[in-house]
């Protein structure tokens, strides 16, 4: 009898539902483990269990999502080209999409590309960060090295480790004026270096390289034989009409490296044109890793559709709408900087749309202690410095920082502004 019940307890475990095999059991891309929470996350865990005030509504000066409205021309080209949904699009984007591109870059830069081989369009420049890394790294040399700012984008460092490299910080301070700190890395380490990252106008510093260290950095790429990625996603956002920021190409050309040998710039309509949400942009530079980023992206599967591709003509073609969205920002500026600058160290940045602000020394805790408590009694959202940066050097960069983003219409800056400086008053 006992033999039999056995027999049908075996029988039946034989058919009952398994649990699915545990993720142990297949293998998995070992640097996933390297990634850190995104600043993002890092920030709602920061407030996890913290209940602001209810009778203040909530201003969120945390996150650089631009909140202008979306210029009608573009809305109006993108739903006239809807019949463009039936068909795949090619990797490489229209001839008209290129050529826009050339011409905007012609127009704003005075440099002239080859619109077949030196521009790519991408779907933001988010992405196209990102996989450029997978594209340039090669991954046979363990040793690789990625140079980035510090503080810095984290796809940057993101894409550096799941390409298989490692990350090294330049710091970028007020001691230094925020200036790329080339001396900071060593002779070793720049022999090791297949990829620099560079963002001007910086994410959060807002600050623009020179001529002298662009100058600098092409001649050690010719020297240690690295390419260069250069984020611009924050040109077209400045004050003096009579001086825009100069690009990469720009300084590039001026300086006789009219093949841009190593140079690929990135840039985007989000911000310029406040389509965050059409996710378009492009790359422009070396013809040659052009060629090779291009092919990468065959593979990758990363066509931008062709309605996106017409709105994006129309956006290119258009400066009206970007002279208005930079007087905007000026007028947020002109009101926002005096008010905080009075009770944190929030000096104007040469471009884009952050305050990288200091705390005062005479205020208690560190960047998070201020986030987390400016949250909790005004409802008021920054992001902490710490969150953008890594310590290197002896130093996080990032420490005793806020970054504000003056996304928000210029009311709810403005009161955002007058409760940070309540707050500050109170400590």
């Amino acid at each position: 009898m006992l033999g039999i019940i056995a027999i049908a307890k075996h029988t039946i475990a034989m058919h009952e539902p398994r649990e699915p095999a545990l993720a142990e059991s297949c293998h998995l891309n070992p640097h996933l483990e390297q990634l850190q929470p995104y600043p993002f996350e890092r920030l709602r865990a920061l407030f996890a269990g913290v209940m602001p005030p209810a009778d203040k509504a909530p201003i969120r000066l945390s996150i650089g999502e631009p909140q202008h409205a979306t210029p009608s021309l573009i809305k109006q080209r993108l739903c006239d080209s809807l019949g463009g949904l039936a068909n795949y699009p090619t990797t490489a984007g229209s001839d008209a999409l290129r050529q826009a591109i050339g011409n905007w870059v012609q127009q704003r830069y005075g440099v002239n590309l080859d619109a077949g081989q030196q521009i790519l369009p991408v779907n933001g420049s988010r992405e196209a960060l990102f996989a450029f890394a997978q594209c340039v790294i090669d991954g046979s040399k363990p040793s690789a090295l990625v140079l980035s700012p510090n503080p810095f984008y984290q796809i940057y460092e993101g894409a550096a480790y799941l390409a298989g490299a490692t990350p090294v910080y330049y710091n970028q301070t007020p001691e230094n004026g925020f200036a790329c700190d080339w001396a900071s890395i060593s002779e070793a380490q720049w022999k090791q270096t297949q990829l620099v990252y560079v963002c001007s106008p910086g994410n959060p510093s807002g600050r623009v390289m020179t001529r002298e260290e662009w100058q600098t950095l092409f001649e050690l790429s010719d020297r240690y034989n690295f390419a260069i990625a250069s984020d611009e996603c924050y040109s077209e956002i400045y004050f003096d009409e009579a001086a825009p920021p100069q690009g990469a190409l720009q300084i590039a050309a001026a300086l006789g490296r009219t093949d841009f040998r190593r140079l690929v710039v990135f840039s985007s309509l989000s911000k310029r044109s406040n389509v965050p949400g059409l996710r378009s942009g492009f790359v422009a530079g070396d013809a040659a890793i052009i060629r090779k980023f291009l092919l990468y992206r065959t593979y990758h599967g990363c066509a931008m559709s062709g309605p996106v591709q017409e709105a994006s003509i129309a956006a290119w073609q258009d400066e009206a709408h970007v002279l208005a969205n930079r007087e905007l920002y000026r007028t947020k500026f002109a009101q926002v900087q005096p008010m905080l600058n009075g009770v944190l160290h929030a000096p104007m940045p040469d471009a884009g749309f952050y305050l990288w602000a200091r705390i005062p020394d005479t205020v208690q805790g560190d960047d998070t202690d201020f986030a987390r408590d400016l949250f909790a009694q005004t409802h008021v959202t920054v992001l902490p410095g710490s969150f953008l940066a890594r310590a290197a050097h002896g130093i996080n960069p990032g420490a005793r920082f806020v970054r504000l983003a003056l996304v928000a219409t210029p009311e709810e800056c403005c009161q955002g502004a007058q409760r940070i400086v309540e707050f500050c008053q109170s400590l």
